[in-house]
């Protein structure tokens, strides 16, 4: 794993997210209201919505276009609707966000 810090927890608001631009095309990074934080694909499966400019409940996220609803745990879309998108590795150390950025990498490439 190749851990790369992306900013402060603190950059990203409680229930909200940030987008994180990498090699490998744009990352949506979620907070949780527990203050939590998930880092996923920023492309709905459906029809490739922004999901950082979503509403973020509890562990999941709802795309702004046609709120479909998305587990921040597995990207699985959650109800009758069907896909996924990608998840990816993030930490929290003393304070600063890390993104596993191999994964990041690796996934995109397959």
């Amino acid at each position: 794993m190749s851990w790369t810090d992306i900013g402060a927890l603190t950059d990203i608001p409680l229930r909200g997210a940030r987008i994180v631009k990498t090699p490998a095309g744009c990352i949506a990074v979620f907070r949780t209201d527990e203050a939590e934080v998930f880092a996923t694909s920023n492309k709905c499966a459906h029809k490739g919505g922004p999901l950082a400019e979503g509403i973020v409940h509890g562990k999941q996220v709802t795309c702004p276009l046609h709120n479909w609803v998305y587990s921040l745990e597995t990207g699985e879309a959650q109800g009758a609707d069907e896909g996924s998108i990608a998840t990816y590795p993030v930490k929290i150390e003393d304070g600063r966000l890390l993104l596993d950025t191999d994964a990041v990498a690796a996934r995109n490439a397959a």
